[in-house]
């Protein structure tokens, strides 16, 4: 009971972050002027993106797919697909529920063992945060001015950032913990070792590990690095064609694109559902710094943002039917 009740406080405390934020962000629009933008926009567009994601989505589960036969294992390029589409919609209820859910989907339909699965999920995660790293480099090269602009306007950016960090106190009670548990452990090691919980602590971190070390073992890697550049390409690309379906945005540039994308990368890993709240402030905020009016900027993040969750909602949905009917054996 204390158990659901901690997870639906959880819940609660997530949701109301991005609930806030996005509060925050339309506080002070027009809604008139937001809906008389929803008449102006050429969806076609919109469902291009959606196809392109869904493109990069295939991609990632054959990447996946590659991890998992580097340990010696074959699932199944749809059951990945549906599992990481799950995962998404996972990550709607929960932020970073979708990295466990996937992990727990290829275990039952594919068996593999929990552990050497979330090993890989975790391996992937790091790709994908060295390839926004590096594009995020390319930003700060190329867009310089425009990085420091929009720190200045909002300085409360780099607040957040470090009241996510932790204070001097703070580490040295987490290292002196760290330490303690050490000497522990060696002065008690002997019936330590002799114990079930250890054991299978034990097992679960070779696990673990040993799907961290898949990366090493992936046979062809020119075909993996392929998958993981077409990715990123396809999210670049699904919001790009999203440019064409407002007047406003149709003459912006790809530099601008990437620059766009890259902050709203960074609101996507915000610790709240779907990034909600905050990919819209990171790309309203960019978007108004190349001269799109708040109010346009305003609408474009809540149409291509509301359109795409949408999607992940729906398919997400579909493959948690799909899952069980495609894997009857």
């Amino acid at each position: 009971m204390k158990k659901k009740i901690l997870n639906a406080l959880k819940f609660l405390i997530f949701l109301g972050v991005g609930a806030f934020l996005f509060w925050f962000v339309y506080k002070d629009q027009d809604i008139k002027e937001l809906l008389k933008e929803l008449k102006t926009v050429n969806y076609s567009w919109l469902v291009l993106s959606l196809f392109l994601g869904i493109l990069s989505h295939i991609s990632r589960a054959m990447r996946w797919r590659m991890l998992g036969q580097s340990l010696g294992y074959k699932p199944s390029v749809l059951t990945a697909f549906l599992a990481i589409m799950v995962g998404y919609l996972a990550n709607l209820a929960f932020p970073r529920m979708g990295e466990v859910s996937r992990a727990a989907i290829i275990k039952r339909y594919e068996k593999i063992p929990f552990s050497e699965s979330f090993g890989t999920v975790v391996i992937e995660r790091i790709i994908d945060l060295i390839s926004l790293i590096l594009l995020a480099i390319i930003v700060v090269i190329t867009q310089f001015k425009v990085v420091g602009e929009f720190i200045n306007n909002n300085p409360s950016v780099g607040d957040k950032f470090q009241n996510f960090s932790l204070s001097g106190n703070l580490i040295i009670i987490l290292l002196s913990t760290i330490i303690l548990l050490i000497i522990l452990f060696y002065i008690f090691k002997n019936k330590i070792k002799n114990t079930f919980v250890y054991i299978k602590f034990k097992k679960l971190l070779k696990e673990f590990m040993d799907g961290i070390k898949s990366i090493k073992r992936i046979k062809n890697l020119p075909i993996f690095l392929a998958h993981t550049v077409f990715i990123w390409f396809m999210y670049f690309l699904m919001l790009y064609v999203t440019y064409y379906a407002f007047d406003f945005t149709s003459n912006l540039t790809l530099i601008t694109a990437l620059t766009v994308f890259v902050f709203g990368s960074f609101g996507m890993v915000a610790p709240v559902q779907g990034g909600i709240g905050a990919w819209h402030f990171m790309v309203i905020g960019v978007l108004i710094i190349y001269g799109i009016s708040e109010t346009n900027a305003s609408a474009f993040a809540l149409i291509v943002h509301g359109v795409q969750t949408l999607m992940l909602v729906v398919v997400g949905f579909l493959s948690l039917i799909a899952l069980p009917i495609i894997n009857k054996k």
